[in-house]
C-alpha cells in the first residue's frame, strides 16, 4: 500500500507542470521563403535568412517580417494560443503546474508553427542618401497621389 502511495505522488509531482515538461518554454518555428534567402526579422531584430529553425518563446506574440531585395516585404504575425497540455495540470491536480506553465509560457502554443513566404515582385531598386529616399515600385497602389509621370523621349 505504502508502494503505490509514494509511486502515485511521485506520477503527480512529474506531471504537476505537464506543458513545461512536455513542450518546454520555447517552440520551434520554420521559417521558408520562395525565393529563399530572404532575411527574416523577429521583433525588428534579424534571425536569419530563409529556409531557417529558430527556437522562439512561447510567452509573448512575435512580430515577423521577411525581407529580400526586390521583392515586397512579407509580415505576420505569430499568435499565442492555448497548449492543450496545460489541462493536464487541472485533471492530475498539479497546482504546482497552474503557476509554473504561465510563467515559463509552456501554457501556449505559438501559431503557425511554420511561416512560407511566397515572396512577390515589389520594389526593383532602393537607393538612400541623405535625407533623399528613392524607391520603384513594380506594382502601383491606385490609392498613392500621382506626382509625375514620365514620358518617352524620341523615337
Amino acid at each position: 500500500m505504502m508502494k503505490k502511495l509514494i509511486a502515485c505522488s511521485l506520477v503527480v509531482a512529474l506531471l504537476s507542470s505537464c506543458a513545461t515538461i512536455v513542450s518546454g518554454s520555447k517552440q520551434n518555428v520554420k521559417f521558408v521563403s520562395n525565393p529563399s534567402a530572404a532575411t527574416v526579422y523577429v521583433n525588428n531584430e534579424i534571425i536569419g535568412k530563409t529556409p531557417l529553425d529558430v527556437k522562439l518563446s512561447r510567452k509573448k506574440e512575435h512580430k515577423v517580417s521577411i525581407k529580400l531585395e526586390g521583392y515586397q516585404t512579407y509580415e505576420t504575425k505569430l499568435t499565442k494560443k492555448l497548449n492543450g497540455w496545460y489541462f493536464g495540470n487541472i485533471l492530475i491536480g498539479g497546482v504546482i503546474g497552474l503557476v509554473i506553465d504561465p510563467i515559463t509560457g509552456a501554457m501556449y502554443n505559438l501559431s503557425p508553427k511554420e511561416i512560407t513566404a511566397e515572396m512577390k515582385k515589389g520594389t526593383a531598386f532602393n537607393y538612400k542618401k541623405g535625407d533623399v529616399y528613392v524607391a520603384v515600385a513594380l506594382e502601383i497602389d491606385p490609392n498613392w497621389p500621382k506626382v509625375g509621370q514620365l514620358e518617352k523621349i524620341g523615337n
